[in-house]
């Protein structure tokens, strides 16, 4: 009989979104490789850095713990270079074309600290950060025209953070953006015909079959998905079906903050301080009802760059198998 011939990739579907991911298995690479990799580093010094020097930007929306002696924790400020702003939606018609103005809040939550980020932080400094995106959403999701608040943290030149200083970005909008109304629409549908969660039925799995979790406790666990979009991707699941991050309670924010640590630090470590992006996806503040969402963070070390195939076909390609990666992360210590 002929030998079998090993394929190079495997094509992997993602249940939720119904996009198709390559795994490039014929020439994945070994976890260590990522770690020789070249990461560029443009330090600026704390003088020349606009968030260590607040009196030079807008009036705080938000500061944590606000005790009136200057020994905050994490600020909240609006972005100076705002990607959203405005009062009115002004809706209009272009020829065939419809528009409506950029109208929403851009806001920006800075760590004190001008080095140490989210994956050298103790744990209850990250459930601080938490507090505060939490508390920022409840506030702007009840403002005018806001459907959807974004979240997200951009580390690293790589990853579009312009200012070395730790930051995150808050942005509410009237308007859901495509990947998360793709996750929705493929949650909504899986549940339409199967009556459940597609991400609880995903995690019942995962939690049965070991092989792609990274970290857990008894709230949250983080794990390598399936089908991966990048090398070392990562997401933070409840444990428990929830459809609103804004809903998280007191006592499960401090067990998210230690999966989030964890889960940071052990791409840091093992990857040799990657630039990445996390973000949390969470169901719309729209008034409808998402009930078969499951919530959860997802994070995206820069370990691959779009080239000519990725452009031309939306479809992403993985050096390396998600087993193999949530292996190595695993053993991170």
């Amino acid at each position: 009989m002929p030998e079998e011939k090993k394929s190079v990739s495997e094509l992997r579907f993602d249940l939720v979104s119904k996009d198709w991911v390559v795994i490039a298995t014929g020439r994945s690479r070994r976890p260590e490789t990522f770690k020789s990799e070249q990461r560029i580093k443009e330090e600026t010094s704390e003088k020349n850095c606009p968030f260590c020097h607040l009196e030079n930007q807008g009036k705080p929306v938000l500061v944590y713990p606000d005790s009136g002696d200057n020994n905050w924790e994490v600020v909240v400020i609006p972005n100076k270079y705002p990607a959203f702003s405005g009062a009115d939606l002004n809706e209009r018609l272009v020829g065939p074309y419809r528009t409506i103005d950029g109208v929403g809040f851009h806001e920006v939550v800075i760590t004190r600290d001008h080095y140490q980020h989210l994956a050298h932080f103790k744990i209850e400094k990250v459930k601080q950060v938490i507090d505060v995106y939490q508390e920022r959403y409840l506030e702007l999701m009840n403002e005018k025209f806001i459907n959807y608040v974004s979240i997200f943290h951009n580390y690293g030149r790589e990853a579009g953070a312009s200012i070395f200083h730790p930051h995150s970005q808050i942005i509410a909008l009237p308007i859901t953006d495509p990947d998360l109304r793709r996750s929705i629409d493929g949650s909504h549908e899986f549940f339409e015909i199967h009556k459940k969660c597609v991400h609880c039925t995903m995690l019942e799995w995962d939690m049965k079959e070991k092989s792609r979790v990274v970290f857990e406790n008894d709230k949250f666990v983080s794990l390598v998905p399936f089908a991966s979009k990048v090398a070392f991707e990562v997401r933070i699941y409840p444990k428990e079906h929830k459809a609103y991050f804004e809903r998280i309670k007191e006592e499960e924010k401090i067990k998210l903050a230690e999966v989030l640590q964890v889960s940071l630090n052990k791409i840091c470590k093992g990857l040799v301080d990657p630039a990445f992006n996390f973000f949390i996806h969470t169901a719309p503040c729209d008034g409808r009802n998402y009930d078969h969402y499951h919530w959860h963070f997802e994070i995206l070390p820069k370990t691959s760059v779009w080239a000519g195939f990725e452009l031309c076909t939306g479809v992403q390609i993985s050096t390396i198998e998600p087993e193999k990666a949530a292996e190595y992360l695993r053993n991170i210590e």
